[in-house]
């Protein structure tokens, strides 16, 4: 939530506006052409999800509160990195949010609901909110996240849990939980291991803003471009994840993820099937000999960006 600020909220959570149970169903689809993938026929209400060349586009769509979360957006976050986790055919998943912020933490109609809830209320609410940032750290596709304007909060743990950050230089973040008189404690665990223990303590317990130049110093962010330039530099990392081959993508990710967790003679065994089994598939072979061949990879398209700016 941006502190200085108080959001005139007309999309208030109710009931009614649940487009997906507690129990993670997928929301319902609208008609439409049935070669769609199921998250390109779904409806959502707080987030728009399109194709764009060899990504999906998911962009939060709730501008009037700088994008802040509530239980409705929650939802709409989770079905749809369910969804996309299930879309073999994509490459990648770039997150943006609509308007001046990409998002500024917890809406403050939600805030208010939770001083009404029970202890075992809020902790089923907070195991929703944990769940959704281990949907999209564990998505299998890339995650770039588009960030301008504050990212704070839940905000900050979005772009914990995406593979790429890229920050326009007047993004601003925060995990500020603590100058509400709670904790960051839900996204503390991808939190850490972006950043490193040193500056999470130092983060978590002052609860302080920081510009973007700061967040590319302790790892938060990958890239620091002027406003202006943030679909560019997108398109960039897109381009460059398009020349890689996607399964290779997809393992080269969990081995970022998993190979820190083992012990030695686990992360030598798992990381010596890998490379067999990529090299053995088709499309390490096509790899190899694309390069002995001097020739373009098949899985290259002509143009990784056909479609973005549509």
């Amino acid at each position: 939530m941006l502190d200085d600020e108080t959001p005139n909220d007309a999309n208030d959570t109710h009931a009614t506006d649940k487009l997906a149970d507690e129990t993670g169903d997928a929301p319902p689809t609208a008609p439409g052409n049935s070669a769609l993938a199921a998250w390109e026929r779904a409806t959502f209400i707080h987030l728009r999800a399109d194709r764009r060349g060899i990504a999906a586009y998911v962009t939060l769509t709730r501008p009037e509160v700088h994008n802040a979360f509530n239980e409705q957006l929650i939802a709409d976050l989770r079905s749809v990195f369910d969804l996309l986790d299930a879309d073999a055919t994509l490459r990648a998943v770039v997150l943006a949010g609509e308007g001046r912020s990409f998002c500024a933490g917890a809406d403050l109609h939600w805030m208010r609901s939770n001083l009404e809830r029970t202890h075992d209320e809020n902790v089923a609410d907070a195991l929703r909110m944990a769940d959704l940032f281990r949907v999209i750290d564990r998505c299998r596709h890339p995650v770039i996240a588009r960030i301008q304007g504050a990212a704070l909060g839940g905000g900050c743990g979005l772009a914990a849990v995406a593979d790429i950050v890229i920050a326009a230089e007047d993004a601003r973040f925060g995990f500020t939980e603590a100058r509400l008189g709670i904790a960051p404690a839900v996204i503390s665990p991808f939190a850490i291991r972006k950043i490193g223990q040193s500056h999470a303590r130092a983060l978590f317990i002052t609860g302080e803003r920081f510009d973007a130049d700061r967040a590319l110093a302790i790892g938060l962010a990958h890239r620091v471009v002027p406003a202006s330039e943030l679909d560019a530099a997108v398109a960039d990392a897109l381009t460059a994840i398009a020349q890689c081959g996607p399964e290779a993508v997809q393992a080269s990710k969990r081995v970022a993820q998993v190979v820190p967790t083992l012990p030695d003679d686990q992360a030598r065994l798992l990381t010596a099937n890998t490379i067999a089994d990529l090299r053995v598939s088709p499309q390490g072979q096509e790899g190899a000999r694309a390069f002995l061949e001097k020739r373009r990879a098949a899985w290259i398209p002509q143009d990784p960006q056909e479609g973005a700016d549509a």
